[in-house]
């Protein structure tokens, strides 16, 4: 392993601590000084210290330029030999108290250099003590000690400093080499740990299915990309939040023994969501359960395509019925309808009898009007899918509609919301005029006190997103699913084929349709049709004249061509 010695740090630290006993060393001086008389000269004293200080801060403005920070160091560790050298020389020689400054200098030459320059800095320290305390002897140089010593006990305390100087540079550099192996194993533990940390991360959040860890509180600690997308909230939206307010059904309990469950979720652009939501208790063998983890699968889809296929076979099913019997029907029905009107032309006939006839007629005629609606229902369709621009076709519509509720002197507003000047598809512009009529006439009956039916279109994906939006009472969930199922009408006097149809010819075009509402906030019928992009359209108009009619020819047919993207 590398060392991973940061001597920059070191060396930066080491400015700031010489500062600090620096400032400590003035303080204690000056502080006796007050107290009692000094035999050595203070303003020497007080000189060195701050030249101390001068070359402390040259050293930490050196450090922000210069990157040879080896040299740095053996500069640093020399100058504070020779200015421990002159304090202990102003504060009395043998009798100074900062001798214990030699040792703090040879574990600084430890840290910073390699361990022969701890034993050299050591050798350094006791030439220096032995040459101060040697030339105030021989009084080469005034001396400030108030003790006056034989050359043998000079001698001896000068030695005897030396093997304490070998001895802290031997023991330091014991010291930190093993603090260094220490610090080089646990910053390498520590990148293991960074690198596991970031591993399992990544693992977390490259999960397709999404993932939510909650406290024992139930708020959330952590959750996954693919949870953010399925919510459709950020990361700072969820975290610390509690989970179940995400959701419209309670979430499953980790005791049960189903440990999950479908719940739904309002997403904030209103469109509602199913997940499977599986709960389990996130768990320590030393310290027992710390929260639970959330795994939610996104089933909406799913369950959409499950509706589609039940609502394809009850279709085809009553297409298969009205097939079978509607001609039965019709065959006794004009029957009766002949023989009705001939009873009506006698003349003696009292008025009661007259009014009972009357009944009967027009029940035959509301009956033989559902017979029309079953044959036109099963009937094969033949679709001339060629390139069509849906906005004309939606103005065409709505022009008929706003002169029909001209002519009735209704109070229902038409307000369009195109911002576009084309929308090209591939379709049937008589079948689509159809499917827009139905819509309009299913709001227009949804807001008999008057309202405003707001009809958009605005490109959403691949597909042409066009809403048909009424003021009116809304549906329940529950007549949301099974809005184009047939014999579906929530409106007095109405079969119930009529979005049947429509949902039928969506399918033909391989199109989307469904419906948004809640009961008191009006209806949302929504409608997707593939987008034509340029290149194509240009092919499209190439072809159209050599196009086949498409035709379907049962409503299990119909169902079939629409599957592909329904």
């Amino acid at each position: 392993m590398q060392s991973m010695f940061d001597e920059r740090q070191w060396l930066a630290w080491l400015v700031k601590v010489r500062i600090i006993i620096l400032t400590f060393l003035l303080g204690i001086e000056l502080t006796i000084a007050q107290l009692a008389p000094t035999p050595f000269p203070l303003r020497l004293f007080v000189n060195v210290i701050l030249l101390w200080y001068a070359i402390s801060v040259f050293y930490m403005v050196l450090l922000a330029f210069w990157q040879e920070y080896r040299i740095q160091s053996l500069l640093q560790v020399l100058t504070d030999l020779a200015l421990v050298s002159l304090v202990i020389y102003a504060t009395g020689g043998v009798d100074s108290l900062f001798n214990f400054l030699y040792p703090l200098v040879i574990i600084v030459a430890c840290i910073l250099l390699p361990r022969a320059w701890a034993y050299l800095t050591a050798a350094l320290a006791f030439i220096l003590y032995g040459t101060v305390l040697e030339l105030t002897y021989f009084e080469v140089i005034p001396s400030y000690s108030t003790v006056h010593l034989d050359l043998k006990a000079l001698q001896a305390i000068i030695f005897v400093n030396l093997f304490g100087y070998l001895a802290v540079a031997y023991l330091a550099g014991q010291l930190v080499a093993k603090l260094r192996q220490v610090d080089v194993k646990l910053k390498h533990t520590s990148g293991v740990l960074e690198d596991l940390q970031a591993l399992h991360e990544n693992i977390i959040h490259s999960i397709t299915g999404g993932l939510i860890t909650t406290g024992l509180d139930g708020h959330i600690t952590l959750v996954n990309t693919a949870a953010q997308k399925l919510l459709d909230l950020a990361e700072s939206e969820l975290l610390g939040q509690a989970i179940g307010q995400f959701f419209v059904d309670p979430l499953p309990q980790v005791e049960a023994e189903r440990g999950h469950t479908e719940v739904r979720r309002v997403l904030p652009n209103g469109y509602r969501r199913t997940f499977r939501v599986q709960a389990s208790a996130l768990g320590v063998p030393e310290k027992g359960t710390l929260g639970y983890v959330y795994t939610l699968d996104d089933l909406t889809e799913i369950r959409r395509l499950e509706r589609e296929v039940r609502m394809q076979d009850r279709l085809a099913a009553v297409g298969r019925l009205a097939a079978a019997i509607a001609h039965e029907i019709r065959n006794p029905l004009t029957s009766i309808a002949g023989s009705v009107s001939l009873l009506s032309g006698i003349p003696d006939l009292s008025e009661e009898h007259r009014q009972l006839l009357q009944i009967v007629t027009r029940e035959s005629e509301r009956l033989n009007n559902i017979i029309t609606d079953f044959l036109a229902y099963s009937r094969g369709r033949q679709y001339q899918f060629k390139k069509v621009d849906v906005l004309p076709l939606l103005e065409d519509t709505l022009t008929l509609l706003e002169h029909r509720l001209a002519a009735h002197n209704t109070a229902i507003r038409v307000e369009r919301r195109f911002r576009l000047k084309a929308a090209w598809t591939m379709a049937d512009g008589d079948k689509l005029k159809q499917v827009f009529w139905n819509f309009c006439e299913n709001a227009v009956r949804a807001m008999r006190d008057g309202g405003t039916l707001t009809v958009s279109v605005e490109p959403s994906g691949e597909d042409w997103q066009i809403n048909f939006a009424d003021t009116g009472p809304g549906m329940s969930q529950q007549l949301i699913e099974k809005v184009f199922e047939p014999f579906q009408s929530q409106f007095e006097g109405g079969t119930g084929l009529g979005l049947a149809i429509v949902y039928e010819i969506v399918q033909a075009h391989e199109g989307k349709v469904w419906a948004r509402s809640k009961p008191g906030q009006g209806s949302v019928f929504v409608l997707r049709l593939r987008r034509l992009a340029a290149g194509e359209a240009s092919t499209s108009a190439q072809k159209d004249s050599a196009s086949q009619p498409v035709v379907a020819t049962s409503v299990a047919e119909a169902a079939a061509v629409g599957g592909a993207r329904g």
